[in-house]
């Protein structure tokens, strides 16, 4: 499987015959380069423009805006996981879904702008998971505390930050720095924009995967 990062919470996993990726985002309008990807499958965690922007992605694919349930798309199977875009049970931003689902053999879960500590119900859906992608930018989505915490109770085999302030995005969200340095040094791992990865490497070693583009 390959996955490769289109900056801000839009991610891209192909796995040579299916490409998937999650919240797309424009470019423009956050002030960053845009996703160039062609996909099969669009999945959007919520209906915020810096994640909806599916018309910039190629490919035959229908957008799939916050589904929630098991659902099978092109034959690949996805769980949508309900959870909130804010410590208020909605109030605020809104829900968000939470988007699993395994690809050569690796479970990988997108978090998209989670708010909150999920519910027991949610948190026993993500037990084993491979890779998590887990918003670290603040303003919008969890404390720093509430991160830590969430990683500690879904104990991710690979933690993969995203939702962070990044040179020239005009969304005011903290830094990277502010969640990395709650990681020791050496789980972290600079691995640039795109990475292949099978079951294979994955190891019982804890690691934290920053992308960048």
């Amino acid at each position: 499987m390959q996955i490769r990062w289109h900056g801000h919470s839009c991610f891209e996993f192909s796995d040579g015959e299916l490409t998937v990726v999650i919240d797309p985002h424009d470019g423009r309008s956050i002030g960053i380069k845009p996703p160039v990807a062609n996909a099969d499958v669009v999945l959007i965690s919520h209906n915020h423009y810096d994640h909806n922007a599916s018309r910039v992605i190629k490919g035959g694919f229908e957008p799939i805006l916050s589904r929630n349930g098991l659902f099978n798309v092109k034959g690949m199977d996805f769980e949508g996981l309900p959870t909130f875009h804010d410590t208020s049970q909605g109030q605020c931003r809104g829900c968000n879904t939470m988007y699993l689902f395994e690809m050569d053999g690796i479970r990988i879960c997108h978090c998209g702008d989670l708010g909150c500590i999920p519910d027991e119900d949610v948190l026993s859906r993500l037990r084993d998971i491979d890779i998590l992608m887990v918003p670290t930018g603040e303003v919008f989505t969890m404390v720093m505390s509430d991160v830590k915490r969430f990683i500690e109770l879904v104990n991710p085999t690979i933690v993969v930050p995203m939702h962070y302030r990044v040179g020239g995005l005009s969304i005011p969200i903290s830094p990277l720095d502010d969640f990395l340095n709650m990681i020791p040094e050496e789980a972290i791992d600079y691995i640039g924009n795109v990475i292949d990865i099978t079951p294979e490497d994955l190891t019982e070693n804890k690691e934290c995967w920053v992308f960048d583009r």
